[in-house]
């Protein structure tokens, strides 16, 4: 009998187009897999629950899907959701709560990663190198001298919302005039800021992931960006001029393995589970940085993670056939 599987994305936020893109690259996925019944569920930017045909649905505490005309009951969910309510953890707690297992993270792990900050004090407490960071929880007149004390010493900083995607809420910031605007701007985003220095080097990413009872980190995969930031502008435009590099060329294995014996680390000490998107900076000097954690990471046609998981031997749709069945024989 076929299980049915709940493929919910959208959520209204900033990266809600972005979630739909990777919700049908999975459902490609999904489709290959024996023995699964896939139902598309979207909420809309209005909050509204349509599927796949754009019939209003409802999705019930019990585990229920209600349809138009016919009642569903889920075995199994993939919240393809990027940023709130899905990397935030919400949804996660709302599957917890109603015994419905799912793929990612659960729902403390995304808070914690979910939050810049946070995650940096996990790092910093598992002993894994982040860059030289404050953060702020009140926007006056201390804390602005506090950020103002910080740029005299690095000269070159970024600052974020803590609580927004990679790119959204993100400031770079070379010049002192520039802090105040920049961090009402992020304040209005976020209870909390991050400002953190910059670090010049490279951009690297690696696909970290649960398979057949063990845990996987990929050799790193490169952001290469002509602007130097990789906005949420240049992530997703079709005219974009980054590149991005299944496999980044020129790493000494011995960088290599640190890389991905950070991300392990991150990743059983943070409790994440199943997959996750582990982004680090490479300096000039050659010291490795952590930079940040993606607990759903984007899987459009030029996402790294499902390319590096390819690259690395595994095909996608067999990793997804691993996940799920092991939930359901549980």
């Amino acid at each position: 009998m076929a299980k049915n599987v709940l493929l919910i994305c959208g959520g209204g936020g900033s990266e809600h187009d972005i979630s739909l893109r990777s919700a049908k690259y999975l459902q490609e996925k999904l489709n290959s897999v024996a023995d699964l019944e896939v139902y598309f569920v979207e909420i809309g930017k209005d909050q509204t629950r349509r599927d796949s045909k754009g019939r209003a649905c409802e999705l019930r505490k019990d585990g229920l899907l209600v349809l138009e005309d016919q009642t569903i009951k889920l075995d199994f969910a993939i919240p393809c959701i990027h940023g709130p309510p899905g990397e935030s953890g919400h949804i996660q707690a709302v599957f917890e709560m109603m015994g419905l297992p799912f793929l990612g993270c659960g729902h403390e792990a995304s808070i914690l990663c979910f939050n810049k900050i946070s995650t940096k004090l996990w790092l910093q407490a598992l002993h894994i190198p982040v860059t030289p960071f404050v953060f702020l929880s009140d926007f006056n007149d201390e804390s602005l001298q506090e950020v103002k004390n910080f740029f005299e010493i690095h000269k070159d900083v970024f600052i974020k919302a803590s609580e927004q995607g990679s790119s959204v809420g993100c400031y770079h910031v070379t010049e002192k005039s520039q802090l105040e605007t920049r961090l009402k701007e992020a304040f209005a985003l976020s209870p909390f800021v991050l400002v953190e220095k910059t670090i010049k080097g490279r951009e690297l990413e690696i696909a970290t992931y649960q398979y057949n009872g063990q845990l996987f980190a990929t050799n790193p995969g490169e952001i290469v960006c002509p602007d130097k930031f990789y906005t949420f502008e240049e992530k997703y435009n079709s005219e974009s001029k980054t590149e991005t590099k299944t496999e980044a060329q020129g790493l000494s294995s011995v960088i290599k393995e640190e890389m991905k014996s950070y991300a392990k680390r991150a990743f059983a000490g943070l409790r994440l589970k199943d997959l996750s998107r582990i982004d680090f900076f490479l300096d000039h000097e050659g010291s490795v940085y952590l930079n940040e954690i993606n607990t759903f990471p984007g899987h459009t046609a030029i996402s790294l993670f499902p390319l590096m998981m390819e690259n690395n031997g595994l095909k996608y749709q067999d990793f997804l056939t691993d996940r799920i069945h092991s939930y359901l024989k549980a």
